[in-house]
């Protein structure tokens, strides 16, 4: 990797002294790592040495951790974040302004703009709140003071590394959320190696800053996940007569007439009933990308009111709740 003379006399300086937020983590589980990481990617120790010198402890990333949105709240109180007018209307001017690089994405893979557009929201208010956190001391931190998913994040740390060897993000001053995803499609490191596309073909692909390069990343993400073109994501039901555990994932059960598999969801109303769900394979492909229900829904929710008020048509009653 080549770097700049202050760069490497930064990393230097930081080999010899370990801020006192390291003081949290098994430095010996970090030297272990340093040792395995370096030898496994061929990469030079002092530089990795030097990038996580860097790195700080952050108590706060873990409390975060602990209590997720998709957790700690019920839909209404969940769909509440996502679906409002001004994340709605803000969709349709993303969508505009980007019209040319959704049509040719969305041709190319067969995803349709609005699921494209409406993970962007969801994510991150079309580039507007990536997150605040250094995506370096966000990893640091899960990798070695989160054991329930440190095989997890230690994993996303070699990848931030590698990708900062390849020169895609700057390793002490790229910011992201809580658990180190980036950019306006929140990739964790290993998804920007797997699945990031350079749109413009200009030998850099970047997240961060170039929503290009973060729609068609986005649609090459569900595509390689199996996304079906024209397939459903999603449709609203009565409440099933059948003895079945709801918001699972994976479609399981069988339409016998459609031979077509689905799962069902239940969610939570305001008013203390609950709304009915059958979610396809699409629903399932974009669980993917978040491994919770409410998201998806949110996205599908989302997108429907993007291009219903890009086409000026009314929404559906059943995406009011």
């Amino acid at each position: 990797m080549k770097t700049t003379a202050s760069f490497c006399l930064t990393l230097c300086l930081a080999v010899l002294t370990a801020t006192p937020s390291q003081a949290a983590v098994d430095l010996k589980q970090v030297d272990d790592f340093i040792r395995n990481t370096a030898a496994e990617h061929s990469l030079d120790p002092q530089w990795v040495r030097g990038i996580l010198a860097q790195a700080n402890h952050q108590q706060g990333i873990i409390d975060a951790m602990n209590r997720p949105a998709e957790k700690t709240l019920q839909w209404h109180e969940y769909r509440k974040i996502f679906m409002t007018d001004k994340r709605t209307r803000e969709g349709v001017a993303f969508w505009q302004q980007h019209q040319a690089v959704l049509d040719q994405v969305s041709a190319a893979t067969g995803v349709p703009p609005e699921i494209i557009v409406a993970i962007i929201g969801v994510e991150t208010f079309y580039g507007r709140i990536k997150g605040n956190h250094k995506v370096l001391d966000a990893l640091y931190t899960l990798a070695f003071d989160y054991p329930k998913r440190s095989k997890f994040f230690t994993s996303e740390l070699k990848h931030f590394l590698l990708l900062a060897q390849e020169n895609h993000v700057d390793p002490l001053a790229a910011k992201g959320s809580y658990a180190g995803a980036m950019g306006y499609g929140q990739f964790m490191p290993s998804s920007y190696r797997h699945y990031a596309v350079d749109f413009e073909a200009d030998a850099k692909i970047d997240l961060l800053n170039n929503p290009q390069d973060a729609i068609a990343s986005v649609a090459n993400y569900l595509e390689k996940h199996k996304w079906q073109p024209g397939g459903a994501v999603l449709k609203a039901i009565e409440q099933p007569n059948l003895n079945i555990k709801y918001n699972q994932l994976k479609p399981h059960l069988e339409d016998h007439q459609t031979k077509q598999k689905f799962t069902v969801l239940q969610l939570d109303l305001a008013d203390g009933s609950q709304a009915y769900w059958q979610g396809f394979h699409n629903f399932y492909v974009i669980s993917r990308y978040n491994h919770s229900h409410m998201y998806v829904n949110a996205v599908y929710q989302l997108s429907q009111a993007i291009k219903a008020m890009r086409d000026g048509t009314e929404l559906a009653a059943e995406l009011s709740q």
